[in-house]
């Protein structure tokens, strides 16, 4: 009998994990992607590599500035930058918040996570249900997973979706506040070039209203020393307008965009698409997790990037949290 199982295997599901564990507790995780990490993605292109999820992340928090400071003398994580370029070639921007980035790419630090715990990756779970006590979980081949306590980490109403499946009643006040909860989607392109970016310090544009949100070159960056690719993140508007578009159709509107940084005669090598349904959450609870009500369901919780902040920082501080009270909770 397992104590907890976490679905998904995002920085939040992770961290609560390696708390649990730490309190002496029996945990698995299971996760429908082929990588854990969840947003924490990288994407091997010809002989580079581009982060087309979370770009980076900050610090605020002593809580998580703990693990950061962990990960940054195993020389797992760098400071990229303390600003970006608004679109113009001028010199970029500083505001004095460090932005983190991981050596070898964001995936590398999910699989840094994932080391140590129960993880399994490939899982896609269909329905979550109760047996008397306890919580079962069952995946597309039919296998079933049984835990006292249950952590939901997955995008708010892919969690629901499960529950409902399963047919759990929620407490009244729990599901109007997981239903308020929305989010915004985003396009993600990668595109191998044949010539050096001419992209601004420190390597990134930052431009959060425009249809054109995010340009990165992940050589500059420092991950993909081999190849020049740069990862291109649409708004969420303009991810929305085009989300129904054949792939070839959104790159080509994102490629459009890179002509101001590269020559007249660079050409696109390689390029792909990433469709991100729940990139970021656009309303999220101000509290860092939610722990289910009333008596009748066993220990259940919710945890993610919708929980507190949306940021990195908000999901990683959002499964700490989760991790330590489900912890306090089963004693």
């Amino acid at each position: 009998m397992t104590d907890v199982l976490i679905i998904g295997t995002g920085i939040a599901g992770m961290l609560a994990a390696h708390v649990l564990q730490e309190q002496g507790a029996l945990v698995k995780l299971v996760d429908k992607g082929h990588y854990p990490g969840g947003r924490l993605a990288s994407r091997d292109i010809g002989p580079g590599l581009a982060d087309h999820g979370a770009q980076f992340f900050t610090v605020r928090n002593n809580r998580f500035e703990s693990w950061v400071q962990r990960w940054q003398d195993e020389g797992l994580v760098y400071e990229w930058s303390r600003g970006w370029s608004n679109g113009s070639l001028a010199v970029s921007p500083t505001d004095g918040f460090p932005r983190y980035a991981v050596q070898g790419g964001m995936r590398r630090l999910g699989q840094h996570l994932a080391a140590g715990l129960d993880a399994h990756q490939d899982v896609q779970i269909t329905r979550v249900g109760l047996e008397g006590q306890d919580w079962v979980a069952q995946d597309t081949a039919g296998e079933t997973y049984t835990a006292r306590a249950l952590l939901l980490t997955p995008p708010v109403p892919q969690s629901l979706t499960l529950l409902d499946a399963g047919k759990v009643p929620l407490h009244g006040a729990d599901r109007t506040a997981l239903e308020q909860i929305t989010y915004g989607p985003c396009l993600a392109g990668m595109f191998w070039l044949d010539t050096p970016a001419r992209m601004p310090e420190p390597g990134a544009v930052q431009r959060p209203n425009a249809p054109i949100a995010w340009i990165a070159d992940n050589r500059r960056k420092g991950i993909s020393p081999n190849a020049t690719v740069i990862t291109v993140h649409a708004g969420p508007d303009y991810s929305r307008l085009l989300w129904n578009a054949p792939d070839w159709e959104v790159l080509v509107a994102l490629a459009g965009t890179l002509r101001l940084y590269q020559t007249l005669d660079t050409n696109v090598i390689e390029q792909h698409l990433h469709r991100w349904r729940y990139s970021q959450p656009t309303s999220q609870l101000l509290h860092n997790h939610l722990l289910g009500r009333g008596d009748h369901h066993p220990l259940l919780a919710f945890a993610g990037d919708a929980f507190g902040s949306p940021r990195v920082e908000g999901a990683a501080l959002s499964g700490l949290a989760a991790g330590t009270t489900l912890a306090a909770r089963l004693g």
